[in-house]
């Protein structure tokens, strides 16, 4: 069974788009699925938009503790059915229709990764964006060998999270499964990171700052488990 976890905050305005497309892509793989839209506790009541679409093969957790991102993720992971998991971002910037190739890919790979850094992948974002991104990545590229280890997109076989204490800082929480989860194989497949469709990005200082605490923390994590 697939279960695709779907982070979200204040974002009641895609969900009418968003859980078809995420539906009529996961239903290509021929196999069982759901789609868990882990919503803490939207002020715009994106947990009672998403709430109309059981039929979906939606189950909706409204969150009210541990708020952020990375927290709801994992949240998702403990309370998924499936033993293939999927991340995917709720504003659209990810494309579904990589859904079905990603899965499929998933049966050979513990992690399928969308890259944005590999042959033909791409983003849509501005000059600075594309700077802060290119900056970031550069800076976790000592940890793990992936060109896109910031990617929200993402794919693997539950399996691997066994005996991982995820405890991430922030937004990446692929980079800190990169690190700490084992495995033995990931696959980059490449795709267009696209602007969201409606609604304000998250992104800001605190996000910066939150991101250059977990890159510290997991070089120290990886300095200590090699000694």
């Amino acid at each position: 069974m697939i279960s695709l976890i779907v982070p979200t905050y204040n974002e009641a305005r895609n969900i009418p788009k968003l859980i078809p497309f995420l539906y009529n892509n996961l239903k290509k793989t021929g196999q069982d699925f759901e789609i868990l839209i882990m919503d803490d506790d939207s002020p715009d009541k994106t947990w009672e938009i998403a709430s109309r679409y059981s039929k979906y093969n939606v189950r909706v957790i409204r969150r009210f503790k541990d708020k952020g991102l990375s927290n709801a993720v994992i949240d998702g992971f403990r309370k998924s059915r499936g033993d293939i998991l999927g991340v995917i971002d709720a504003d659209l910037s990810h494309p579904p229709a990589l859904l079905p190739d990603m899965i499929r890919e998933a049966k050979t790979n513990d992690i399928v990764i969308a890259s944005r850094y590999v042959v033909s992948g791409y983003t849509e974002f501005s000059l600075f964006r594309k700077i802060v991104s290119y900056v970031a990545t550069m800076l976790a590229r000592p940890l793990t060998p992936v060109r896109d280890p910031m990617s929200g997109y993402f794919v693997f076989k539950k399996k691997i999270l066994r005996n991982a204490d995820l405890k991430p800082l922030g937004y990446k929480i692929l980079l800190e499964m990169l690190v700490k989860c084992k495995y033995s194989s990931v696959k980059e497949v490449p795709f267009v990171f696209a602007k969201r469709y409606r609604g304000k990005s998250k992104l800001g200082f605190k996000v910066y700052a939150n991101y250059i605490r977990h890159v510290l923390s997991l070089y120290a994590y990886s300095l200590f488990r090699n000694i």
